[in-house]
């Protein structure tokens, strides 16, 4: 399996995301050295590419696979393929408070630590569903691990489409998140015309 090893605060800076949308509260203290050179159309639209794919801790093969299965359905495909990347449980796990970064919640699944519907789910990128419940296994809430995972998200405010039982390590989906409920600095339309190429 493939696994992306580039430092995290580097790559933020070189694509000028700020940490947080990681889930990482560190500022890195370095300033990137900008040439005065215009980006080109086709760098601005692989930048805004590159930041969703780095945002969302998924390589180019997955990645085109979404956009594809973004295309066949009604709507806007740009739309569209945010709504799939929000929903992944790797990023459902972050959402609900149950991981410090994509990269950490990405880790849990793996682990077999999470339910779904009272079935165990150890796929990061298994897209969730409107009504699905999520949890964390019964044996693994007791850990120290938890406990300081949510010391660090307890104040984190969660997206409306979700609602949360902190205390259980229990969430639900509401509902399946709209391109306004998304608060991830990627412009998709950029995205759209670099694959419509």
């Amino acid at each position: 399996m493939a696994v992306n090893r580039v430092p995290v605060l580097k790559r933020c800076r070189s694509l000028g995301l700020d940490p947080v949308y990681l889930g990482i509260d560190k500022k890195s203290n370095r300033s990137l050295k900008r040439s005065n050179r215009k980006m080109s159309e086709y760098g601005l639209q692989l930048r805004e590419k590159q930041k969703a794919k780095f945002i969302y801790g998924v390589l180019e093969k997955p990645f085109r696979n979404y956009f594809k299965k973004a295309q066949k359905k009604p709507g806007k495909t740009g739309e569209n393929l945010m709504i799939l990347l929000e929903s992944r449980l790797d990023n459902v796990i972050f959402r609900l408070g149950f991981a410090r970064t994509r990269r950490e919640a990405r880790q849990i699944v793996g682990h077999k630590h999470v339910m779904v519907n009272g079935k165990q789910v150890n796929i990061p990128s298994y897209i969730v569903s409107e009504g699905d419940v999520i949890e964390i296994k019964e044996n693994c809430k007791g850990s120290q691990r938890y406990k300081d995972i949510l010391e660090v998200t307890g104040g984190r405010t969660f997206p409306a489409w979700v609602e949360v039982d902190q205390d259980n390590l229990k969430g639900e989906i509401k509902s399946l998140p709209t391109r306004e409920d998304i608060d991830v600095p990627v412009d998709e339309m950029l995205i759209v015309e670099l694959y419509s190429k």
